[in-house]
Formats: C-alpha cells, sequence, structure tokens
C-alpha cells in the first residue's frame, strides 16, 4: 500500500469530484479512488472539510448531498448563471409538485392515500414523470386488498435539491382557515 501527503490526497479527491458527473461518496473515495493508498476514514473527511473550507467566498462550492459530494455554483448566483443555458428549466405542473411534496413529506405512502389528501386522483402520467426522473420509488406493497404500492424519495431528488436527507426539506407551514374580512 502506497501513502499520500495531505496536499495530494486533497487533490486527488477535488479532482475525482470535479470530473465525476455524480456525486462522489466517501465510501467510493475509499473503496475505488483510493483503493491502492493507505489512507484511513478519517484523513478522507478531514480532506473533504477542509477543501470545504478552500471553496469558501467563491463561485462554486463543495457540498454533500444525499449520494455523496459534489462542486456546485453558489445558490445566490444562480439567477445570473441561468443566461449561460439557453434550455430552460423543466416547467412542472402544480399537480406534480404536490403529489412530488407529499411523497416526500408523508412518504412511505400510497397514491391512494395522495389522493385521498388531495381530494383529486393522481394522473398516471405524473407518478410516471416521477418515477422517470428518478425522484419517486415504489419500496414496497400495503397489506392491504389490491396490495397497492408505497412511494418514497430517492437520493436523486435529494441530489437534484441539493438536500443530504429528508429532514433538511423546509418545515411545513401550518395550515390555517382564515376568513378574508371586507
Amino acid at each position: 500500500m502506497r501513502t499520500l501527503t495531505e496536499s495530494k490526497l486533497k487533490q486527488l479527491i477535488e479532482a475525482a469530484i470535479f470530473v465525476t458527473q455524480k456525486p462522489l461518496s466517501q465510501q467510493n473515495i475509499k473503496q475505488k479512488l483510493l483503493a491502492d493508498y493507505k489512507v484511513t476514514k478519517q484523513r478522507i473527511i478531514a480532506a473533504l472539510d477542509s477543501l470545504q473550507a478552500d471553496y469558501k467566498d467563491h463561485g462554486i462550492e463543495l457540498v454533500k448531498v444525499a449520494s455523496g459530494y459534489r462542486f456546485q455554483a453558489i445558490s445566490s448566483l444562480s439567477d445570473d448563471l441561468a443566461t449561460l443555458f439557453k434550455e430552460k428549466a423543466p416547467r412542472y405542473s402544480r399537480a406534480l409538485l404536490e403529489t412530488l411534496s407529499l411523497i416526500a413529506y408523508r412518504q412511505p405512502i400510497t397514491r391512494g392515500e395522495i389522493e385521498q389528501i388531495r381530494g383529486v386522483a393522481v394522473s398516471s402520467y405524473i407518478m410516471k414523470t416521477l418515477t422517470e426522473r428518478d425522484w419517486i420509488k415504489v419500496v414496497g406493497h400495503k397489506e392491504v386488498p389490491g396490495k397497492p404500492a408505497i412511494y418514497s424519495t430517492t437520493d436523486e431528488f435529494l441530489d437534484y435539491f441539493s438536500l443530504s436527507s429528508i429532514s433538511d426539506l423546509p418545515e411545513l407551514m401550518p395550515l390555517t382557515t382564515s376568513k378574508l374580512v371586507s
């Protein structure tokens, strides 16, 4: 087993995260990238922490999302950077976003439970779109007649929205019933 200096370790991890298309987990860094080196998990964590500090006050940052670490532009620059991309971000219907929100906040949940909460049927197109984007997945079937599928969000959902875990979702505002006074 070869050894690495702290500087070389940081450079190697930085370059690997930079060139990969998907977030890189600590486990992948240790088992794949550093398989030929004698490096502890603590050294990897220290290198990642040091890299995050190095990029503080820059236009990009090293962030930890559900499936690992990735570089991304800081959010305060997103409007300015949007002009560089000719493609517009996909626009999603309110029904799709409501369905995704219910799955994220109430998971695991069945389609019937979503329909009961929303008060309307959930179209197959919505479920297909969310599944094709890899934002939701079937995690089981409820033990009731018909055995409906139970849905949960995926790591791809968390990565897309720059979340490390479901607990990072913003708190829901309490529903209030107020009448407008004229």
